[in-house]
């Protein structure tokens, strides 16, 4: 198996260790993060983000940024941005359980969690999460940097921009399109297209 190194020790992480170790196509060689604590779920916690800039042979090594985010995605942004200059690697991860046309495409750095669906002809971008039992239905096209969260429906032709958060249990209708950097909350049934920056909340 390949080596892997995951960035984060909180939620998000507990869920990408569920999906990476369901196909057991790479290895968790540990994690960087702040945290004091020496492990956590029984992997190691190898130093800050230090340690990734120390290492040699960068280009050689696989990372995953396995925090998520809410109301702003900057973090990700950052963290992804600043490596992939250094030239490491940001494998695509796929849960074992979920389901992936192999007429769509995903980009690096993005993860597919347990029992998501991406149909025919889905466009997925680098850094963005597809979160558990999501539902991406043909031609969707959703942008970099986005968090799909738990139980979302994005059925067909929908388009979702840069850098945008859908919550769980969100159903977008057919067609919509949806701008960079908006917030939709949980539950929402959204039937009409947002302008970059729009914050949809019931």
């Amino acid at each position: 198996m390949k080596q892997l190194i995951l960035l984060g020790s909180g939620g998000q992480t507990k869920s990408c260790i569920e999906v990476i170790n369901s196909r057991k196509l790479y290895n968790i060689l540990g994690l960087v993060s702040d945290s004091k604590k020496k492990f956590f779920l029984n992997n190691k916690i190898l130093g800050n983000d230090e340690y990734l800039k120390n290492l040699k042979n960068k280009n050689k090594i696989n990372l995953h940024i396995a925090i998520g985010f809410i109301s702003s995605p900057n973090l990700r942004i950052n963290l992804f941005d600043s490596f992939k200059k250094m030239k490491f690697k940001f494998p695509v991860l796929i849960a074992k359980s979920s389901i992936v046309s192999k007429n769509s495409k995903i980009l690096e750095g993005t993860i597919i969690h347990h029992k998501a669906f991406i149909n025919y002809g889905a466009k997925i971008g680098f850094n963005t999460i597809i979160n558990t039992s999501s539902i991406v239905e043909h031609d969707v096209n959703i942008g970099n940097n986005c968090h799909i969260s738990t139980g979302v429906i994005l059925n067909g032709n929908v388009i979702v921009g840069d850098n945008t958060f859908i919550g769980s249990g969100a159903n977008i209708k057919q067609g919509i399109k949806i701008g960079k950097n908006c917030i939709i909350g949980m539950g929402v049934n959204l039937k009409k297209d947002l302008k970059d920056n729009t914050k949809v909340i019931f």
